[in-house]
C-alpha cells in the first residue's frame, strides 16, 4: 500500500511522494477523472521572459528530452498506468505543446482511448518573443480522451454552454496564465491557472468525484478540485513541490481565502454565468477513502 505524504483533515486532498508509474501500479483504486501535466521535453537551453525579465526555459532534468524513442516509451508507460486506474466511464486530460503532444496523442490511440477533443488554450498574456524571428508562442494544447470507446463519458454540456453565454463552447479557450494571487505560497515552474483546471473539472466530473494528477507539481488540480467539492490524489517526486502543495491546501482552510479564490475563478467565466460554490463544510460524502497509509 502506498504511503501518504500528506492528507487533509477530511481526506479530500491526498499526496503521495514517488514515481507515478510505480505508485499507480501499487494503488488499488479507480478515479473518475485524471488531469496530467507531464514533462513537455522543452528544456533545451532557450530563453523566455518572466515578469519582464529574461529567464531560461529550462525547468529541470525531468523536463529534458532523451530522444524520440525514449520520450515515446515514457509516455506509453505512464499513460498505460493511468488507464488502469481510470473507471470505465472515466476520462483523462493531458496538457502539452508541440514538443510532446503528438507523442501523447499517438500513445492514447495505441492504448485504445477515444480522443474527444484537442483544446487549444490561447493565453491572453503570453511572454514576448525575444528573438523577433518567428511568431510569439501563446498556446498550449490539452487532449481530452475517454477510456472506453463504447462506454459514454460524463460531459456537463449545459454548464459549459451557460458559461459560454448560451452558445456551444468551442475547443479554443482564451484564458490568462497564472496571476500573482496564485503564487501566494510559492510558484512551480510549469504551474497551471486555477480557472483552467476549474473548467476542466466542471466539464467532466460531478461533485464528490475522485480526481488524480500523476504529475501534481504544486497541486493546482487538487486545489481546484477541493474548491469545487471534488476529492483529489496527487503524485509528485519532488519534496519542494509537495511542501508547496501542502501549504496551498492549508491556505484554503481559511474561509476568506477560499471565498476569494472562488470569486476570482468566477470572474474568468462569461459575465452571464455566476458559478455557485458551496461554502458549507461536509458537502462531500467521505464514505469512500483512498487505500493509502
Amino acid at each position: 500500500m502506498p504511503k501518504s505524504f500528506y492528507k487533509s483533515q477530511n481526506h479530500d486532498f491526498n499526496l503521495i511522494q514517488g514515481n507515478c508509474i510505480q505508485v499507480l501500479n501499487e494503488l488499488d483504486f479507480q478515479f473518475d477523472m485524471i488531469f496530467a501535466d507531464p514533462p513537455y521535453f522543452l528544456s533545451n537551453g532557450g530563453i523566455s521572459v518572466q515578469s519582464g525579465k529574461q529567464v531560461s526555459v529550462n525547468k529541470g532534468s525531468w523536463d529534458k528530452s532523451h530522444g524520440f524513442e525514449s520520450d515515446n516509451e515514457f509516455n506509453r508507460k505512464w499513460i498505460s498506468a493511468c488507464r488502469n486506474r481510470l473507471k470505465e466511464d472515466g476520462s483523462i486530460w493531458i496538457s502539452g505543446t508541440y514538443h510532446n503532444i503528438f507523442s501523447v496523442a499517438q500513445m492514447l490511440n495505441e492504448l485504445d482511448f477515444r480522443i474527444l477533443n484537442c483544446i487549444t488554450w490561447a493565453k491572453t498574456n503570453p511572454p514576448p518573443n525575444l528573438s523577433c524571428k518567428f511568431f510569439t508562442h501563446s498556446t498550449e494544447f490539452i487532449l481530452w480522451a475517454r477510456k472506453n470507446k463504447k462506454v459514454p463519458h460524463y460531459f456537463n454540456y449545459e454548464l459549459m454552454k451557460k458559461i459560454n453565454g448560451g452558445t456551444q463552447m468551442r475547443d479554443v479557450w482564451q484564458m490568462p496564465a497564472i496571476g500573482r494571487w496564485e503564487k501566494s505560497c510559492g510558484k512551480h515552474p510549469t504551474q497551471k491557472p486555477l480557472p483552467l483546471l476549474a473548467r476542466i473539472i466542471q466539464a467532466s466530473t460531478k461533485e464528490n468525484a475522485w480526481i488524480l494528477d500523476p504529475f501534481s507539481g504544486s497541486s493546482t488540480t487538487g486545489i481546484a478540485a477541493n474548491l469545487l467539492n471534488r476529492r483529489f490524489l496527487g503524485i509528485e517526486q519532488e519534496s519542494e513541490f509537495l511542501e508547496l502543495s501542502k501549504k496551498r491546501r492549508e491556505e484554503i482552510e481559511q474561509i476568506s481565502i477560499r471565498s476569494d479564490y472562488q470569486n476570482r475563478i468566477c470572474k474568468t467565466q462569461d459575465s452571464q454565468m455566476q458559478l455557485v460554490f458551496e461554502l458549507r463544510e461536509n458537502t462531500v460524502d467521505y464514505g469512500i477513502d483512498l487505500p493509502i497509509g
